[in-house]
């Protein structure tokens, strides 16, 4: 599909930059929103795939490769690990990387056949910027040990005083009616 900028978008996160003619200098500036691809995050927090992703980029052809700097929004999904309610995480991502011409090194990305990949670069920086254990706050007391009941919601949440197992036997007797 030919955009308004005269490059060919083959994929959500790909664009041929073919008709950027590789002349040092030259950019375009793409706007748009695209579905989020599968499997973009972590275990406990990622971003739903088909969820919408706003795209922001410059492609710049420098005498190296393309450069391609910009802004990339999204919202992560998942549990808070202490409560396990549902969070959402707001992603704002600043991206700047070198596509080069030619064959790329084992650190850098290369253009095949005049055609740019953001999905690598998108992918490094939403796993990156994403915490390791959400919260969904940072004084979540979490859940009960005892009874799983969530802590925030009642905060005087207690148990009787813990009886010894050795014990249990004698206190069921107590709490049996009288025979």
């Amino acid at each position: 599909m030919l955009t308004r900028w005269g490059i060919v978008q083959t994929g959500s996160l790909t664009f041929d930059t073919h008709a950027m003619g590789r002349r040092p200098g030259t950019e375009k500036t793409i706007t748009r929103e695209v579905p989020a691809p599968a499997d973009l995050g972590i275990d406990v927090l990622k971003v739903v795939e088909g969820s919408p992703l706003a795209l922001e980029v410059r492609l710049e052809c420098i005498m190296e490769g393309v450069l391609a700097t910009g802004l990339i929004s999204a919202t992560a999904e998942g549990e808070c690990v202490r409560c396990l309610t549902e969070i959402e995480f707001p992603l704002d991502l600043r991206v700047q990387e070198l596509f080069v011409y030619g064959e790329p090194d084992e650190d850098e990305l290369g253009l095949e056949d005049d055609i740019l990949d953001l999905e690598p670069v998108l992918r490094d920086a939403v796993v990156l910027r994403l915490p390791q254990n959400p919260l969904c706050n940072q004084d979540c007391p979490g859940l009960c040990p005892e009874c799983g009941a969530r802590l925030a919601d009642d905060p005087d949440h207690t148990h009787g005083p813990a009886i010894d197992p050795r014990w249990s036997a004698l206190t069921e007797l107590t709490e049996r009616p009288e025979e």
